[in-house]
């Protein structure tokens, strides 16, 4: 009996990399159209002040934030549902709550159109609750025409 020889292919030993690439885009695409539904917090019109920033302290630590948006309805980031409005009795307790697991800075973001009051009120309640140090977040963009209101040139002496 001869021996018929029959070819051998060479085995392949390149990776095929067009699925991984077709599957990287499809990620991309799913990311960039999904990433802005996770804008987190309530839509809030902060009055803009010439301040500075503040530096942060503890980088693994999340600050907890405070938002009274125009109809004067509080919202609390680390609630169980922060993109719902708290009554005031339940955000006593809630501060409380927190603030007993956690010492984490306190900010309150005021909407600009929101009765002063209220925002007051909400300071108010944060200091029952034990707050010790509480920041007003505000626009950080300031233009010129509104650099002018805080100009301590207007001021009229005493």
């Amino acid at each position: 009996m001869a021996y018929v020889g029959t070819k051998r292919r060479k085995r392949m030993s390149e990776i095929n990399v067009v699925p991984y690439i077709d599957v990287t885009l499809v990620l991309l695409v799913i990311f960039m159209v999904t990433a802005p539904l996770f804008h987190q917090g309530v839509e809030v019109d902060l009055p803009s002040a010439p301040a500075k920033p503040l530096e942060k302290t503890d980088e693994n630590q999340e600050p907890l934030i405070i938002s009274v948006d125009r109809a004067g309805q509080i919202f609390v980031n680390k609630s169980d549902t922060p993109s719902e409005p708290v009554v005031d009795e339940l955000f006593r307790n809630q501060i409380k709550e927190i603030l007993s697991k956690e010492a984490s800075p306190i900010y309150v973001r005021g909407d600009k159109g929101v009765d002063y009051g209220r925002v007051v009120t909400v300071m108010v309640m944060l200091q029952e609750a034990g707050a010790e140090n509480v920041g007003l977040i505000t626009d950080p963009t300031v233009s010129d025409s509104t650099m002018s209101e805080f100009s301590p040139v207007e001021l009229d002496p005493l």
